[in-house]
């Protein structure tokens, strides 16, 4: 048997209503990305505590899968309608065949060996070694799942970072895989703050799965205090425009640890923070880089 996928371009006014629509007429399952993902209009989505969360793309795709039979046309015609749309958007359509897709996406995430003493293991995996700090992570909508170069950065500074009864702040949380191996690794107040309402709700689900405390937080929600140590793994562009209020949440003395960068916008980040505190490069993979320095 094989599923009716429709690809569909609109705009960030319309993605969304277009999205509840196609749901409310049958859709099995739909999705919204960034039309311009891998281009140099890739819009990456951020926030800052205290503004409104509005995430959304310029250009917009919903990816929308149905029942093999169908009528794309006829269903996309009144669903633009609902969704405010004066005309059918453009949209394109194929089939996908049908799979056990639980056992598809599970077979592509084995445990990941971090360091020495910590892995982090989907929960439908045993932990390859039970003496290690495990953190239990399976994949979902929010980012995070260990395997990129960058949380591995993140991770590995972490661990050489964190002392127990330390404070730490996870901005740009995602799925809260940093804030988690914060908690487990000793940090004892710990916050997580993300522009994503979902990524909120992911983290503190992971949380309560590994058995950590940690409070998550959506950006529209002001956030007070300082912090032991901070870690934003987001992008370089937002991490610059997020310099000083980033920066202010480090306390003198405190840490900053910075990913989510390539090797050539290094001295821009660089530069960027100086005022607040100075940055240098700690550890690179695969072309990623993580920055960190101390608030004096």
């Amino acid at each position: 048997m094989a599923w009716l996928s429709l690809s569909i371009q609109t705009d960030c006014q319309h993605a969304e209503a277009l999205a509840d629509a196609l749901l409310g007429a049958g859709a099995l399952a739909v999705s919204i990305e960034d039309a311009d993902a891998g281009t140099v209009d890739e819009q990456p989505q951020f926030g800052e505590p205290g503004s409104l969360s509005q995430p959304g793309w310029v250009h917009s795709r919903v990816i929308a899968l149905l029942d093999p039979d169908s009528d794309a046309r006829q269903l996309l015609t009144t669903c633009a309608a609902l969704a405010g749309l004066d005309d059918i958007p453009f949209f394109t359509q194929e089939d996908v065949a049908d799979q056990d897709w639980v056992r598809l996406t599970q077979s592509q995430f084995e445990p990941i060996r971090v360091s020495e003493r910590l892995w982090i293991v989907p929960s439908w995996h045993q932990a390859p070694d039970p003496q290690a700090i495990v953190l239990v992570l399976d994949p979902g909508m929010a980012f995070g799942t260990g395997s990129h170069p960058t949380t591995r950065l993140c991770l590995e500074w972490l661990e050489r970072q964190v002392l127990p009864g330390m404070s730490m702040l996870d901005y740009g949380c995602g799925s809260g895989i940093l804030a988690i191996a914060a908690a487990r690794l000793g940090a004892d107040h710990v916050v997580g703050v993300d522009i994503d309402p979902r990524a909120v709700i992911a983290a503190r689900n992971n949380a309560e799965e590994n058995g950590v405390s940690a409070r998550f937080l959506d950006s529209a929600h002001e956030l007070h205090g300082q912090f032991d140590i901070v870690v934003a793994n987001i992008l370089a562009n937002p991490l610059k425009v997020l310099a000083p209020l980033i920066s202010a949440y480090v306390r003198q003395g405190g840490s900053l640890a910075l990913s989510g960068i390539l090797f050539a916008q290094a001295e821009d980040l660089i530069a960027a923070y100086a005022p607040y505190l100075p940055l240098g490069i700690t550890d690179t993979r695969d072309g990623w880089i993580c920055l960190a320095g101390v608030k004096a």
